[in-house]
């Protein structure tokens, strides 16, 4: 399979009446799904025709739901990769991510057109979507440019979510987002009876996991409202309703819920699987929705965009206390994965060292960023023979006794005070471990030398005792010198929590 959109052919071919997806009252069959989408990769394909060996980003500047999710498509069938970007972009950074793309087309709504007209200049012609979507298909222009595509080409360049500067654009290959979407098919089951909840933006790299997983495995995906994650009890009705019966949650989410107490009663006869990752998951939460919903299988996903979304997991069997630490698990399948210390050798059992990563679904790098990406995709140290990249991914991990890999915390959030070496993660999980604690953010002020930690909670809480409580869990070098309690910790627009604006709260600054 040389092009992901080849996926949504063999469910069209052998599902083609089966429900593809599902955006609020309007139900779209595989069939429907490819035609539209065919449609649009034909007005593409006679503006610009595909050739052997090239390819143009085409950005998708439109609102989340079945229209997107079909002009995505459209561009993967005229040979081209689609760069994802959210209506709610700020208009610098949505322009300093077309003045790196640079593209001929643009394919947007309404809206999405009206706010790039708004930006000055505007070099790139922009095609309605209302427009190319009802072009008369030429099937003989869509598989010939379809056979051209290599499975090394980009199939997207995904800009990754952050909370200062301007995101790098993430350049994924075909091979990558295929091989992803197969493991997720064997490994957690997924089959044509399949309805898979897809709450992600396009931008974020979890609709990959949604998105692909469902077309590989030719299951009905189901766009969620966004303002229903604000609701938990009427978000768990919903996904009875719809009979949903796989999520993909980010922890903050899975925690708010456990949180709210709305799981307690709470029946969810169809959901069989939640995939949780992106950020540490709490194992006090998951405990929650384990005691309450002990039926559904829970897994522990880790990796950056860079590695196609996830490169290990850890399918959770057995009863992990409240004040443990959730493994990352073990390498997915065509995926390895090195735990190097700073002199470049192989961490031993119980030794910090960066987490490293091989395999089929490496990134190809970062868009128009040559500098960057050789410092990040580099050649596997241990493999003098042949070229070999390694993606270095700035985390600290360890392999534990269990063969299980163990994540530490980011390089950068890994701070010396007074001659100790401290990770800010490990401090989070010890105050997340108490109870009434719903959620915590530390963070270090350099100038000050002091640890701050900020902490969500439903209780009236002071230092004198969160320090009494956490004797147990910690040393004192490490006690947090200042505490801040919040009504909730602030996100960043994909969910996690926004350190940047934090470390901006500390000493007023």
């Amino acid at each position: 399979m040389n092009s992901a959109v080849l996926m949504l052919e063999e469910s069209a071919k052998r599902y083609g009446e089966r429900i593809a997806l599902i955006d609020g009252d309007k139900a779209t069959s595989y069939l429907e799904l490819r035609g539209k989408a065919r449609k649009i990769g034909t007005a593409l394909l006679a503006l610009c025709p595909k050739t052997s060996g090239t390819f143009s980003p085409i950005p998708v500047f439109m609102k989340r739901g079945e229209d997107a999710a079909v002009a995505i498509l459209g561009v993967l069938y005229s040979g081209n990769p689609y760069v994802p970007i959210e209506l709610n972009t700020p208009p610098a950074m949505l322009e300093k991510i077309m003045n790196s793309i640079s593209p001929s087309f643009v394919i947007a709504d309404e809206e999405g057109k009206q706010k790039l007209e708004a930006l000055e200049p505007v070099n790139s012609r922009i095609l309605l979507f209302s427009s190319i979507v009802n072009t008369h298909p030429n099937d003989n222009a869509i598989d010939n440019a379809v056979n051209l595509v290599q499975d090394s080409e980009p199939i997207c360049v995904m800009h990754t979510s952050g909370s200062t500067g301007v995101p790098k654009g993430v350049v994924l290959a075909h091979r990558g987002v295929i091989d992803y979407a197969c493991w997720l098919k064997n490994t957690f089951c997924l089959d044509s009876e399949t309805i898979m909840g897809c709450q992600s933006p396009f931008s974020f790299d979890s609709v990959i996991l949604e998105m692909y997983s469902a077309l590989c495995a030719s299951a009905t995906l189901i766009f969620m409202p966004e303002v229903l994650f604000q609701y938990p009890k009427k978000l768990l009705e919903y996904i009875n309703e719809n009979g949903i019966t796989a999520m993909f949650f980010l922890p903050t989410v899975i925690s708010s819920i456990a949180n709210s107490g709305a799981l307690h009663g709470a029946e969810m006869p169809y959901l069989k699987l939640i995939l949780f990752g992106g950020e540490v998951m709490p194992t006090k939460q998951l405990n929650v929705w384990r005691r309450h919903l002990p039926g559904i299988q829970y897994a522990n996903l880790y990796g950056p965009t860079e590695i196609t979304v996830s490169c290990t997991y850890y399918i959770i069997d057995r009863d992990i206390d409240d004040s443990d630490t959730l493994p990352i698990g073990e390498a997915r399948e065509n995926m390895g994965v090195l735990i190097l210390t700073e002199e470049n050798q192989t961490a031993e059992i119980g030794e910090v060292g960066e987490l490293c990563v091989l395999g089929s679904s490496l990134a190809l790098g970062y868009w128009a960023d040559a500098e960057a990406t050789r410092a990040a995709f580099v050649q596997n140290p241990f493999n003098p023979h042949y070229c070999e990249t390694m993606y270095r991914t700035g985390d600290l991990a360890f392999w534990g006794e269990d063969g299980l890999i163990r994540f530490v915390g980011r390089k950068d959030s890994q701070i010396k005070l007074r001659g100790k070496r401290i990770e800010l993660e490990e401090i989070e999980a010890a105050i997340i471990s108490i109870s009434d604690i719903e959620a915590a953010c530390v963070v270090f002020d350099p100038d000050s030398e002091e640890i701050v930690a900020f902490v969500q909670t439903g209780v009236p809480l002071t230092v004198r005792k969160l320090r009494q409580q956490l004797l147990d869990k910690i040393p004192r070098h490490m006690f947090p010198s200042q505490l801040k309690v919040l009504d909730s910790l602030p996100l960043t627009p994909n969910g996690k929590v926004n350190r940047t604006l934090l470390r901006e709260m500390v000493g007023g600054r």
